[in-house]
């Protein structure tokens, strides 16, 4: 399995640092408000990579942060007249919500920052001590000059850096590129007690501490999105390498941007969606397939046509397993047929070429498209004639695939539904008879206005869902 690392600008053979086992760090959400579309990318992205290293066999330790402290979540909490933790409480529960839709699943460790303060402090103290970090008048700052691999991740150099950096000026600072481990006590914020005072901690320092303390001093995969790469994951690598003398990630994955109709997302231009408005009109699977159907480190194009898209696709694979279900339960119990075994081992090439695409940089783009080609053949070649053995094998087949996607995981439509088709159809069928073409015609209609095709055969009348024949 090869990743692309942005620390090396190449991919990689993966590697984990203990045999069987991988430790990731992704970056979440500042709990502020609802998560928009584009934190719903890395959020879905990484949770498929997660799935897939399962799915080969790793026992996969997965943390994912909460910033429950920041100066968002401040000016928020003083405009709603709530404090900041009662902010945090209530929107952590609001992503939850929303991230369970997306079929995100709950990570093996969810830190918030304002748990681990004292885990802070001791950890600026020890840059402190080891002359990377300094105090002044309750602020500390990270001394960039005492890093010497600071801008290896975003690939420059610290003078060049300096000298096109849009950062605020403050005369405290030994340098223009330093950075706020912790903030000296301001009228209105939250504050902890601490050796240079009152105060609170900077963003960048809670993402070290908290993976450190959950997955160890050098970590396999640390990820989050492309905006992420510099300040924020420079300043986590310098911070935490200085801290410790060891490699922090050994593997950095960044995902491509988000546009709205080929426009950068942004509330000015009134094309700012979270993805609790975009789940008020959209299945969330419709959404998780959209995010997938491009290879992460690209950029994608999101809008109204491309869920319409997607929503079209999903429908197919759900088509495809729900006729699979119910061929299923009404085939003959026998062995596999000499022919039945050809296109078993047909199927299982998809399987192949599935993991080989995700092998490559978790391209789920063409490991989708490896899912469509397995649809498109079981729908020719798996039929109400098969072997309830061969149905078996495909639908389990799709089932185990379109899983490591978190895709397909609705439950099958009840079975009464099956009895109920079979009325109407009985119906159709006496209408025939007695030359009611009118009726025959409406329950036809009204079959294919729910999605389900009827087809006169030789042997009776066959019924499937749209596009699942």
């Amino acid at each position: 399995m090869k990743l692309y690392n942005t620390l090396t600008r190449q991919k990689e053979e993966f590697t984990p640092l203990n045999e069987g086992e991988v430790r990731i760090y992704s970056c979440g959400p500042t709990v502020y408000d609802y998560f928009h579309i584009g934190n719903a990318r890395p959020f879905i992205i990484f949770d498929t990579l997660r799935r897939y290293m399962e799915y080969k066999g790793y026992k996969v330790i997965f943390v994912q942060n909460f910033t429950d402290i920041d100066d968002k979540m401040i000016n928020r909490a003083n405009e709603e007249g709530i404090t900041v933790k009662e902010l945090g409480d209530r929107f952590i529960e609001e992503y939850f919500k929303d991230a369970d839709a997306l079929g995100i699943r709950r990570a093996t460790f969810h830190p918030r920052a304002t748990e681990h303060i004292d885990d802070m402090i001791a950890f600026i103290q020890k840059l402190i001590d080891k002359g990377m970090a300094y105090e002044v008048d309750g602020d500390v700052y990270f001394d960039t000059s005492a890093s010497m691999t600071y801008g290896k991740l975003s690939g420059q150099r610290l003078e060049d850096l300096e000298a096109g950096a849009r950062v605020d000026v403050e005369e405290s600072k030994k340098n223009p590129m330093d950075f706020a481990l912790w903030k000296a006590y301001k009228p209105g914020e939250p504050a902890w007690d601490s050796p240079w005072g009152k105060g609170r901690p900077g963003w960048h320092i809670e993402c070290s501490v908290m993976a450190i303390k959950y997955l160890g001093e050098t970590i396999d995969i640390h990820s989050g999105g492309q905006d992420l790469i510099f300040p924020h994951h420079e300043n986590e690598i310098a911070q935490s390498e200085g801290a410790t003398g060891k490699p922090f990630a050994r593997y950095w994955l960044h995902n491509g941007y988000i546009n709205i109709d080929n426009q950068k997302m942004s509330k000015s231009l009134g094309n700012f969606f979270t993805v609790r408005e975009i789940l008020n009109e959209f299945d969330p699977e419709v959404v998780r397939l959209f995010m997938l159907s491009a290879h992460y480190r690209n950029p994608i194009n999101f809008g109204h046509e491309m869920l319409k898209q997607a929503q079209s696709a999903l429908e197919r694979l759900y088509n495809c397993r729900n006729n699979l279900y119910y061929l299923m339960q009404n085939a003959a119990e026998k062995e596999l047929t000499d022919e039945e075994k050809k296109i078993y081992i047909e199927l299982m090439s998809y399987k192949k070429k599935f993991e080989e695409e995700m092998d490559d940089d978790i391209n789920t783009a063409d490991a989708l498209a490896a899912i469509f080609d397995l649809v498109r053949d079981i729908n020719t070649k798996v039929t109400p004639q098969s072997s309830k053995s061969l149905i078996e094998k495909a639908y389990g087949l799709l089932d185990e695939l379109t899983a490591v996607l978190g895709l397909l995981r609705k439950e099958v439509p009840l079975k009464e539904l099956d009895a109920e088709i079979e009325e109407l159809i009985e119906k159709r069928q006496r209408a025939r008879k007695e030359k009611n073409w009118a009726l025959a015609d409406q329950i036809r209609d009204e079959l294919r206005e729910r999605g389900i095709i009827l087809e006169d055969t030789p042997q009776g009348v066959r019924w499937y869902f749209k596009d699942a024949k």
